[in-house]
């Protein structure tokens, strides 16, 4: 039923607005559910009016759906973890930064790399502000639990309190004993979806109002471990990855938890909560059916990722076609805290508010990737690589897509969609709309120079296809 209900939202008209709800001068205490490879049809409800995922069980995310705003054109800020997390913190693309991708940018073997990429950061410089310290300067208190993945101590960026997480991509085990340092074992065999649920419940019983608290599940990234009889539930009933559906639903079944926790703490509507990933999904697993690519590319399915927005009586239930990036949750938070931005960094998001609780759409704005890396795999465009040194611009319904590999091609590498028409990606019109994608990538070259965005030019030496490769 609660798939049904959120289907007939998705593909209702889109309301132009909808009142605005009456002032409140308490801040709001703020969830961010951030969880880890979960891909746009990975849900098990259509939160995009162009198919889910239909042998995953997730009741309670679509309860949430259902009572919140569902953002249809969602984006993450990077195709894989760790930039994608950092650009959530600071508000600030890559290029701000400097954390590009997971690890060094050079992955796969150099000699099917053209360029040498851009040098890449793995830690969160402390110049960098994020979302706890711009909030903890307006009083808020606030907790990290789960992957962190941009240093060695989220408590060192502003967290007062911190559950697991550290640089650690991905878990060693989740049952314990986890061997992670910032998590003490549990009973042996517990599930570390619901220790970090068992955890945050706790905390929201101890922290102060108002607060933020950032649940990054380790879930559902590799690898894939889910409790035992829900994977033998799934096989039986013939799905294809058993365990991935069982961890998926296993995390539904926590955030559920969750949810129950601040309701029965009268804290369910002074709280929003954000429900979002960080990324795409895992290629093996995730549902492919809807969107072309997957983690790790610059294609829809590498970066347009489930969003949720719920705040009752404050933001009405429904669903919004306005695309939005993870850069502008930093600027509306602060909006919606009353707080002021410390520090004079740049931010690169546009504020929300007046999204979430009227639903008028920010003016029209285009949105940016910068990927100088390569990752390797295997894509339908690369025989070696899931995607090579490239950069993007969704603007409207259209998306322009550049490659800088191959480096010897004169003119730029350019790929045009029009995605309202085409959300699979098939139809290149690069070549059919050549004032368009033209333009477009104007665009894109003012906004590399503005940012200081840094492109891989120079040859790799130990090319294959350079004069002295092998």
């Amino acid at each position: 039923m609660l798939s049904t209900l959120l289907l007939s939202l998705a593909c209702a008209p889109q309301s132009d607005s909808v009142p605005a709800p009456e002032p409140d001068s308490t801040p709001p205490n703020f969830l961010i559910v951030l969880v880890d490879d979960l891909g746009y049809g990975d849900l098990g409800a259509d939160l995009s009016g162009i198919g889910g995922q239909k042998k995953h069980r997730t009741p309670n995310i679509c309860r949430l759906a259902a009572e919140g705003l569902v953002l249809t054109n969602g984006y993450a800020a990077a195709p894989n973890c760790a930039p994608s997390r950092a650009c959530l913190q600071t508000g600030r693309t890559t290029p701000r930064h400097g954390i590009y991708t997971v690890g060094t940018a050079a992955r796969g073997k150099p000699l099917q790399r053209e360029l040498i990429p851009v040098p890449n950061t793995v830690t969160l410089a402390d110049a960098e502000v994020t979302l706890a310290e711009h909030l903890g300067a307006a009083g808020y208190s606030s907790a990290h639990l789960g992957k962190w993945h941009l240093g060695p101590d989220p408590t060192t960026q502003g967290y007062d309190f911190n559950v697991a997480g550290n640089q650690a991509g991905h878990p060693r085990s989740y049952f314990s004993p986890y061997k992670n340092a910032d998590l003490e074992d549990g009973p042996e065999g517990e599930y570390l979806t619901t220790r970090l649920t068992d955890e945050a419940i706790e905390l929201v019983g101890k922290m102060e109002a108002p607060f933020l608290m950032h649940l990054a599940y380790y879930s559902v990234h590799t690898p894939l471990q889910a409790p035992p009889e829900r994977v033998a539930e799934r096989r039986a009933a013939g799905v294809k990855s058993a365990k991935y559906a069982a961890m998926v639903e296993a995390l539904d079944h926590e955030v559920g938890r969750l949810l129950a926790a601040l309701a029965e703490a009268g804290l369910a509507e002074d709280t929003v909560v954000i429900f979002t990933s960080d990324n795409g999904g895992h290629m093996p697993v995730t549902n492919q059916d809807i969107l072309r690519g997957y983690k790790g590319t610059l294609d829809e399915g590498g970066i347009r990722v489930p969003w949720i927005v719920r705040w009752p009586g404050h933001i009405h239930p429904g669903v919004d076609h306005a695309p939005v990036h993870h850069v502008d949750l930093l600027p509306t938070l602060l909006t919606l805290a009353g707080a002021e931005q410390r520090g004079s960094a740049e931010l690169d998001g546009v504020d929300l508010t007046g999204l979430l609780t009227s639903r008028i759409a920010p003016g029209p704005r285009p949105l940016f990737w910068h990927f100088p890396c390569y990752l390797q795999g295997k894509s339908d465009r690369f025989e070696h690589f899931r995607t090579t040194p490239g950069g993007a611009l969704r603007a409207g319904r259209w998306k322009l897509v550049e490659f800088f590999h191959p480096g010897t091609t004169a003119a730029p590498r350019l790929e045009l969609y029009d995605l309202e028409a085409d959300p699979l990606e098939r139809a290149d019109l690069a070549a059919a709309q050549p004032q368009r994608a033209a333009a477009m990538y104007a665009d894109l070259m003012r906004w590399r120079k503005d940012v200081k965005a840094p492109v891989p030019s120079e040859p790799e030496p130990r090319f294959a296809g350079a004069p002295d490769g092998s």
